[in-house]
């Protein structure tokens, strides 16, 4: 039984990445729309590079699920 609850354990503690990664992600975004807020014509440059921080930022918080999973499954 100790086993079991060392799992469930580490697996919350896993998927505690997701919660910065949910602040980094809003943090990206928000940025952004003030960022073009200000300059729009800025746009076209800085929205690539926006959407790359969030594509990475994601795969973080998708690496963080597969080793929760990964904990809870095996």
């Amino acid at each position: 039984m100790d086993g079991e609850a060392a799992k469930f354990i580490g697996a919350g503690l896993a998927a505690m990445a997701l919660a910065g990664v949910g602040i980094g992600i809003g943090n990206i975004f928000s940025t952004l729309m003030a960022s073009i807020a200000r300059n729009p014509s800025v746009q076209t440059k800085i929205f690539p590079v926006g959407i790359l921080g969030f594509a990475l930022t994601e795969a973080v918080g998708l690496f963080a699920l597969l080793i929760a999973f990964l904990i809870l499954f095996t």
